[in-house]
């Protein structure tokens, strides 16, 4: 239950967020959340797409934690489309993208 309310809090949070093209529309919205995971994919006219899939990883245990999956691009102001691939787990968020920067290893 306490899975459900996390994604949809966070998901409430993502669509909350202020659009800069207010004319966007909708393309597709697919979403499917259940007691042990989750996976949703947004699509809008003006170029942004996100997918992400999430599950619970060790339920019931001390290790318990959410696994996420996903990726999303959306149109820059130079006209270029960005993707950013990421993992967010025990770990932390971990995003990828040829457009970010690396840091240099120690």
């Amino acid at each position: 239950m306490k899975f459900a309310i996390v994604f949809a809090a966070l998901f409430a949070v993502a669509l909350a967020a202020p659009a800069p093209d207010a004319q966007a529309q909708v393309l597709r919205l697919e979403s499917d959340v259940q007691p042990e995971g989750y996976n949703f994919a947004l699509e809008t006219s003006d170029g942004k797409k996100h997918e992400e899939q999430g599950a619970l990883k060790n339920a019931g245990t001390e290790q318990e934690a959410i696994v996420v999956r996903g990726s999303f691009s959306f149109v820059a102001d130079d006209g270029q489309t960005y993707t950013v691939n990421y993992i967010a787990d025990e770990n932390g968020f971990q995003p990828q993208g040829a457009h970010l920067p690396v840091a240099p290893l120690a």
